[in-house]
């Protein structure tokens, strides 16, 4: 399982996560060390200074000769103007200590100040209140009420680096997804170019970087086009200049005298192979878009090429039809693809060919096969054969340009579709299937 992403996206927003991230928690010790505990140790001096007090003013009433009302009355005059609140266990109690917090760091602080072992706690409410019990006075609670501190001083640290840090993410996906954009147009044109297309020039956005990119691409793109164009231009011009002298050659052993018969049709047949052969031509050059494709039925396909098949041929053929839906097609050039598999089946089959169609549910892919049960193509000689001007080894070897399995494959690929070879089961030969998308 691949733990990093593979996109340029997702890998730039994992980028921008993490060293955000490091930032955060850099930030948080930072603040930390140098803002909160500094403060919290400035609270305990003032706190402890407090306590000081009244420890001294205990001592020293308890030194004093003073009556015992006019002792009261001092230390609840000096506890009202510092704030301070001496409570028993009980009266703790009733006032809250159990909803109280241990704050082991400010324990220590006031240990350590007050020379001696103290506890603080802190009660979160309406206001903040201290609450501490030192050694010095072990039956009483010292409560003083931290009112004039504003909670929001004490809880917006989080809060804004994880504003910060979500900020900080979505800008890096709006950033990373306007930067991608030209990319994705680049990668959607760069398919349709593939299966013959020839889109519009793209628009020249986005980084100097990803500008110079689809500046490049669209003088390919340019470039490509007229070169398909003088391909065409050029085979149409071969084709037809080759047809002329064909057709006088053709016309003159026609008036061949009779006693010339087997001569004139030897030369009659090798014109039909040479028309053949540019007729191949033509149609591996020619160049299928999406605007000549329309709503086609396969199993209406099949059947007509089937029925329009030579007379003079051996093989006996077998279709199974299925029903199956509508595939938008060139009607023409998928029945090139049928005749072609077809003319390889009876050269190279031994008298049996099983044609099949069927429907892929799941992948939305309609399908047909063509069977034989000849000698088949050895796998490691698959991708060979399907070559432009290649054919099979000695066992398959025959008369042909070798474009056959070529027009078949580039008109298939151009129609967003596959071909498939492998061994047919019923008949033992070579059995190829080409998987068209559905019309659903």
């Amino acid at each position: 399982m691949r733990l990093l992403p593979r996109s340029a996206f997702a890998r730039t927003v994992a980028l921008i996560a993490v060293v955000l991230l490091i930032n955060q928690l850099v930030s948080y010790v930072m603040v930390g060390l140098y803002v909160v505990k500094p403060s919290m140790q400035q609270i305990s001096s003032v706190v402890a200074r407090q306590v000081q007090g009244i420890l001294v003013l205990d001592t020293w009433l308890q030194q004093s000769e003073r009556a015992r009302a006019e002792h009261q009355q001092l230390v609840q005059d000096y506890t009202a103007a510092t704030g301070v609140l001496p409570l028993s266990e009980l009266e703790a109690v009733k006032r809250g200590l159990q909803q109280t917090s241990r704050y082991n760091f400010l324990s220590a602080q006031m240990s350590e100040l007050l020379q001696a072992d103290t506890e603080v706690r802190i009660s979160q409410g309406d206001v903040y209140r201290v609450w501490i019990k030192t050694a010095v006075i072990p039956d009483y609670w010292l409560v003083i009420d931290l009112d004039k501190f504003d909670e929001a001083r004490f809880s917006p640290l989080l809060f804004y680096l994880g504003l910060i840090g979500l900020l900080s993410i979505f800008g890096g996906m709006l950033f990373t997804t306007w930067q991608n954009r030209p990319l994705k147009a680049l990668e959607a044109a760069a398919k349709r170019i593939g299966r013959g297309e020839y889109p519009d020039q793209l628009k020249e956005a986005g980084s100097t970087e990803v500008v110079a990119v689809t500046r490049a691409f669209n003088q390919m793109t340019e470039g490509v086009r007229q070169l398909e164009q003088d391909r065409a231009l050029l085979m149409a011009g071969v084709s037809h200049d080759l047809r002329t002298p064909l057709t006088r050659i053709r016309l003159a052993t026609e008036m061949m005298p009779p006693d010339e018969d087997y001569l004139a049709e030897s030369i009659i047949n090798d014109i039909d192979d040479m028309n053949a052969i540019i007729d191949q031509f033509i149609d591996y050059v020619r160049i299928d878009t999406v605007a000549d494709n329309e709503r086609n039925n396969l199993n209406y396909l099949v059947e007509e090429v089937v029925g329009h098949s030579p007379e003079n041929w051996h093989s006996k053929i077998e279709v199974i039809y299925t029903e199956v839906p509508d595939v938008a097609v060139r009607a023409i050039s998928i029945k090139r693809v049928l005749q072609n598999l077809l003319e390889n089946a009876e050269r190279y089959g031994n008298g049996r060919v099983l044609i099949e169609t069927g429907y892929d549910q799941s992948r939305q892919r309609v399908w047909f096969k063509v069977c034989d049960n000849g000698p088949g193509i050895p796998a490691k000689q698959v991708a060979k054969v399907i070559q432009p001007f290649t054919q099979g080894d000695t066992a398959r070897a025959a008369k042909g340009s070798g474009l056959g399995l070529a027009i078949v494959k580039r008109i298939v690929e151009r129609h967003q579709g596959r071909v498939v070879f492998s061994t047919s089961q019923r008949l033992g030969g070579l059995c190829i299937r080409v998987e068209l998308p559905a019309v659903v």
